[in-house]
């Protein structure tokens, strides 16, 4: 159970890094009123989002029960 939540949580958060990356960057404009467009500082926090997440889904992999044993 544990590891599919940390799968799922750092999938989304992954998922949140990029967009923050894309609007921080001007490169995604939504929504349109978005305070986050073309602000560097949301693209950077988006990167260390994206990175957590990644992390995240790399502790599932290891926390999953163990196989071949």
């Amino acid at each position: 159970m544990l590891r599919k939540v940390l799968v799922v949580v750092g999938v989304l958060a992954t998922l949140m890094g990029l967009l923050w990356i894309g609007q921080g960057l001007g490169y995604i404009h939504w929504p349109a009123s978005s305070f986050m467009l073309d602000q560097r500082p949301w693209a950077d926090r988006g990167a260390a989002l994206a990175v957590v997440g990644l992390l995240l889904i790399l502790l599932a992999r290891r926390v999953g029960p163990a196989r071949g044993r």
